[in-house]
C-alpha cells in the first residue's frame, strides 16, 4: 500500500481515477483517454514505438497529438536498419529485423514522457518495455488473425 502514496504512483493514480471517476467510464475511446491522461501528468513529448506493418495507424496517431499540441517522436521497429543475422544468428532471412532496443534507445535518448506502443510483435514489446526509462502503454496489440483486437473469439 506504501507504493500508492509516492509521489509518482500517486499523480498517476490521481490522473487514472480522474478517466474512471464521475461517469467519464466507458465514454472516452482509448485514444481520447490517452491524450486526457497525458494532459493530466503534464507529459508535453509523447514516443510512438510503432510495427513498421501498422505504419499509417502510427502517422495518424502523430498527427492527432500534433494537433494537440504535443510534440511527438514516432520510432518504427526498423530503426537502424539492422539485418535479421546481426540480431538472430540462426536466421537466414535476409530483410531488416525489428529491432526493439533501437526504439528504446532512440526514445530514451529524446526524453520523451510517455510512449505509445502500436502493434509491436510479442517478444520485441517485452524487450522494447524492459529497455524504456520513461512510463508507457500499449494503444493497439497485433493481432493479425483478429484485426488487432485479440479478445475476438474469446468472448462474445
Amino acid at each position: 500500500m506504501d507504493g500508492y502514496q509516492k509521489q509518482n504512483s500517486s499523480a498517476i493514480v490521481k490522473a487514472a481515477a480522474r478517466l474512471v471517476d464521475n461517469g467519464k467510464a466507458g465514454t472516452l475511446s482509448r485514444v481520447q483517454e490517452v491524450v486526457e491522461f497525458a494532459r493530466l501528468m503534464n507529459y508535453q513529448k509523447i514516443g510512438i514505438a510503432y510495427c513498421f506493418g501498422m505504419e499509417k495507424y502510427a502517422r495518424a496517431i502523430e498527427t492527432l497529438l500534433t494537433e494537440e499540441w504535443f510534440d511527438v517522436s514516432a520510432v518504427s521497429c526498423s530503426v537502424g536498419g539492422l539485418k535479421q543475422s546481426e540480431v538472430n544468428s540462426t536466421s537466414c532471412i535476409p530483410k531488416v529485423s525489428c529491432n526493439p532496443l533501437g526504439q528504446a534507445q532512440q526514445l530514451n535518448a529524446e526524453n520523451v514522457d510517455l510512449t505509445l506502443i502500436i502493434g509491436i510483435c510479442v517478444g520485441h514489446d517485452i524487450l522494447l518495455n524492459r529497455n524504456l526509462s520513461m512510463d508507457f502503454t500499449t494503444l493497439v496489440v497485433k493481432d493479425r488473425k483478429h484485426n488487432h483486437a485479440p479478445l475476438l473469439g474469446f468472448v462474445e
